[in-house]
């Protein structure tokens, strides 16, 4: 048997398996098609073997991040959740999916990203604080810049319209999706026949961190809400796919540990002093080698002038360049 394959997602929160859309997506349809993953669940993607997320490492030493792309992967290898689906449903699926990609996403980038409110009380709050120094200081203001540039992008426009009107015309194509997609799903379980499938999988990634997650903007929340079906359809693939996934439990009480004894604790201190010290020492490198590579932070030498020659002797004779190089 084939070792499992290793799957790199956002880490989750707010009662959800992952806090990114595209990994909700590719966790729920790994969970569908009974896809035996190894996933490791982290806050800093330079962990990962792509330095992005999610990421999924095969057998064939290949990386792959896009979630449609994973998703083919995942068919080859016999995990398929739309095996059982007809052609027609096959090409509606697809249809969906694109409509959801062009109607939805850029609605989820802009709450999430763009809109200025959500974006330093929710989001930018949220990275900061789970990733890791000095990663957090740096990161979020990357990511902030590459969606902004993303939906952008994916408007085909050279600048984004000032806020006001974007939010407008965002929220009216998001709204159009939610209740196309509240239509076809129904009073169904899923999206098609009794089992979920890929549709399934895409609606629920970009559907449910809208249901969970509390921003100060939630107009796309409470549009979600008064569409009963499609937010209970987030809800039941919460409870029966990532039953585990909820608020952290409360920290367990440490239990008593004997009094270490003098030599113990002349031991124990210096090691833990010099870890603490050497742990600085290298965050602080980490983080002063990352802002001059990525012009943050520029050093400049200043040659040593003859204001700089030392009092009470005589001028000396003017000094080639190579001599000036070698002092």
């Amino acid at each position: 048997m084939a070792a499992p394959e290793h799957l790199f997602v956002w880490e989750g929160d707010f009662g959800l398996p992952s806090v990114s859309t595209d990994c909700l997506t590719v966790l729920a349809y790994a969970q569908f098609a009974g896809a035996p993953l190894k996933v490791h669940k982290i806050s800093n993607p330079w962990r990962s073997p792509s330095g992005s997320l999610p990421a999924l490492k095969t057998n064939q030493n290949e990386t792959l991040t896009r979630p449609s792309d994973i998703i083919i992967h995942l068919r080859k290898q016999k995990f398929n959740a739309d095996y059982d689906l007809s052609a027609k449903e096959g090409a509606d699926s697809l249809a969906f999916i694109s409509l959801i990609e062009e109607k939805l996403l850029p609605a989820l980038i802009y709450w999430s990203w763009v809109d200025s409110k959500n974006f330093v009380d929710v989001t930018r709050r949220w990275f900061a604080d789970h990733m890791p120094f000095p990663l957090s200081l740096v990161l979020p203001g990357r990511m902030h810049r590459y969606q902004n540039e993303r939906l952008r992008l994916l408007r085909g426009e050279d600048l984004l319209e000032p806020e006001e009107n974007l939010e407008k015309e965002l929220f009216r194509d998001a709204a159009e999706c939610m209740n196309l997609l509240s239509q076809r799903l129904g009073q169904h379980k899923f999206f098609f026949g009794e089992s979920p499938c890929s549709l399934d999988a895409f609606v629920f990634g970009h559907l449910a961190p809208v249901l969970k997650i509390k921003f100060p903007n939630s107009k796309l929340q409470q549009h979600l809400q008064s569409l009963e079906n499609l937010s209970g359809f987030c809800s039941n693939i919460l409870q029966l796919y990532f039953p585990r996934t909820g608020p952290a439990p409360p920290p367990m009480r440490p239990s008593p540990r004997p009094a270490p004894s003098a030599s113990d604790d002349g031991d124990h201190v210096p090691h833990k002093r010099r870890k603490q010290l050497l742990s600085v020492l290298v965050a602080m490198g980490a983080m002063l080698s990352y802002a001059v590579l990525t012009g943050l932070l520029s050093i400049s030498l200043h040659q040593r002038g003859a204001l700089e020659e030392p009092p009470d002797e005589e001028p000396e004779e003017p000094e080639t360049h190579e001599q000036e190089h070698e002092r």
